[in-house]
């Protein structure tokens, strides 16, 4: 099943740092079968709570996407997202293909 990195990010400070982190993030990509799906587009926000840009990365699956967030590549220029941002990351499992939303009924009834 697929697996996605998603972070929201905010207050980014565009600079020298930044450039660099976008130049080298595509290559601790590559290895590990990641696709950027969104890249810090703002949402139009439908409910309130939510707060700036978000980034979305697609993997081939939960395995691939933790092996790339803690490859010594993608490690090497996190401190360039981290110190020049306010941001929150995270991986999620996405669903296999036909899921549907009454799939999870059964989890939910006796």
């Amino acid at each position: 099943m697929p697996a996605y990195a998603i972070a929201q990010l905010q207050d980014v400070q565009l600079g020298p740092d930044i450039a660099d982190y976008l130049l080298r993030i595509d290559a601790t990509l590559e290895p590990f079968g990641g696709r950027f799906l969104v890249h810090g587009a703002e949402p139009e926000v439908l409910e309130p709570g939510w707060l700036g840009r978000i980034v979305i990365i697609g993997f081939p699956d939960m395995e691939a996407a933790k092996a790339w967030y803690e490859s010594e590549a993608y490690q090497a220029i996190l401190p360039l997202r981290t110190r020049n941002s306010n941001s929150t990351a995270f991986l999620i499992q996405g669903t296999k293909e036909g899921y549907r939303a009454a799939d999870r009924v059964s989890q939910f009834m006796p």
